[in-house]
C-alpha cells in the first residue's frame, strides 16, 4: 500500500513539473511574455520622452510669458510694439533667438 502511494505521489509530481515547464502558462510562456514586454517598452520609450517634452512645454506656456512670446514670433510672426519689422524679399535669414531686454512680468504681480 505504501509503495502505491509513493508511486502515485511521484506521478503527481512529474505531472506538475511537466505543466510548470512545458504546459500552458508555464516557464516557456512566461519567457515569451517578457520578450513582448521588453519590445513594447522599447517602442514606448520615444513616446514617453515626447510626452515629457510636451508636458514641459505646456507647463512653460502656462507659467511663463517668454514661451508665449517665442511661439507668437515663430508661428505667426508677431512683433512687439517697441520693435520695427523690415521685410526684404529674396533674403533668407535664419532665425536667431531674441533676447528680451526687459524682464518678464509674472502673472501674479499683474493681478
Amino acid at each position: 500500500m505504501l509503495k502505491w502511494l509513493a508511486i502515485v505521489l511521484l506521478v503527481l509530481i512529474a505531472l506538475l513539473q511537466y505543466r510548470l515547464w512545458l504546459g500552458v502558462g508555464g516557464i516557456h510562456d512566461l519567457a515569451e511574455v517578457r520578450e513582448r514586454v521588453a519590445a513594447l517598452e522599447t517602442a514606448n520609450k520615444p513616446l514617453r520622452d515626447r510626452n515629457a517634452r510636451l508636458g514641459a512645454e505646456v507647463l512653460d506656456l502656462k507659467t511663463g510669458l517668454d514661451a508665449i512670446e517665442e511661439r507668437g514670433r515663430s508661428d505667426i510672426g508677431m512683433v512687439r510694439a517697441d520693435e520695427h519689422f523690415f521685410w526684404v524679399p529674396g533674403v533668407a535669414v535664419e532665425a536667431m533667438p531674441v533676447v528680451n531686454p526687459s524682464p518678464a512680468v509674472s502673472l501674479e504681480a499683474g493681478q
